[in-house]
């Protein structure tokens, strides 16, 4: 048996209760793992809200991010040993356990081993959130030394990422933010210019940075519904990557500029299994690659198992500063 904590009903935290329940056993392909630490990520409290389509059923279990101990192997598995650290995007959506749990049966193709000289907090707080922007600016919008990224949300979960992946292929970066605070936090990732939106509006900033050319790749890490600003900022027949994309908006300034877009769902590999875009395989070689080159922000919030609840709620309140991240095992 082990601890978990167990979605059974959809909408408010009250719908999420700390239960005993069977510890799973490592199947072909996968690896038992032992959690250490859980991040809490939108997709959570949205799926905790919203329910289908992407729900596990009910009782299920959220937590897409884990970072913890291999404890077994299941048939075929090469490439681990018990023991090893290891981090990865594993479950939490329809057909996967989720790691708000002591332990997680996890396809060994969406694990890589732990990055070296950081702790399972850190770890846990980046697999989601380096899968999406490396998607987003490597895989989709093929991000070249010398160009010019702009990133909305640069001090968020997907932003903070985004900013040092974009500084180690060699763009030059510029993200926005909302406060002196975050102001500060960006320019320590490595941001090279930094925007407050809250003074000054999209049209002044592209004239003032870009001579009014706008940027090669705009990156939207904010979750929201503002995509007219990104269209705005990017130049003609510049590139637009967006992390969500549910909701309408007037496709007619790209048009006008001849954008390509991108939308982001980095959980199709847990949701399917074929296609180089949601290839399994792919997401443990991005996280053997971005490991050891990333410094996650990580809200000094701490939460357990018991208080999960307390993490959504400072998440939707808009009170995490970086990613919020659960305490599981010493």
């Amino acid at each position: 048996m082990m601890k978990a904590v167990q979605l059974r009903g959809f909408g408010g935290v009250e719908n999420l209760a700390l239960a005993e329940v069977p510890a799973p056993v490592a199947g072909p392909g996968q690896v038992l793992v032992k959690i250490a630490a859980a991040s809490v990520n939108p997709v959570d409290t949205k799926i905790r809200r919203n329910g289908p389509p992407i729900a596990p059923d009910l009782p299920g279990i959220l937590g897409c991010d884990m970072a913890g101990t291999v404890v077994a192997l299941g048939p075929g598995v090469t490439g681990f040993q018990v023991g090893d650290a290891v981090y990865g995007c594993v479950g939490g959506v329809k057909g996967l356990q989720g790691t708000y749990a002591e332990y997680v049966a996890a396809d060994a193709r969406l694990l890589a081993p732990a990055p070296a000289g950081l702790s399972p907090r850190e770890a846990a707080a980046l697999p989601l959130v380096t899968l999406t922007a490396w998607e987003g600016l490597v895989d989709r919008a093929r991000v070249r030394p010398g160009d010019r990224v702009l990133i909305h949300g640069g001090a968020g979960g997907v932003g903070h990422v985004a900013i040092q992946i974009a500084r180690q292929q060699g763009a030059h970066v510029t993200t926005t933010v909302s406060s002196d605070e975050k102001a500060a936090i960006v320019r320590g990732l490595g941001a090279d210019e930094v925007v407050n939106y809250r003074d000054e509006p999209v049209e002044r900033y592209v004239a003032r940075l870009t001579g009014g050319r706008g940027f090669d790749i705009v990156m939207d890490a904010t979750g929201g519904s503002d995509i007219a600003t990104s269209f705005a900022a990017a130049r003609l027949n510049g590139q637009v990557v967006t992390i969500v994309a549910g909701y309408t908006a007037d496709l007619s300034p790209m048009h006008g500029k001849g954008l390509s877009l991108h939308v982001v769902f980095m959980l199709l590999p847990m949701l399917h299994d074929h296609g180089f875009a949601i290839d399994r395989a792919h997401q443990g070689r991005v996280l053997r690659q971005a490991s050891g080159h990333l410094r996650p922000l990580v809200d000094p919030t701490r939460f357990t198992l018991e208080t999960v609840g307390q993490a959504h709620e400072r998440l939707e309140g808009g009170k995490a500063v970086g990613k919020l991240v659960i305490d599981i095992a010493p």
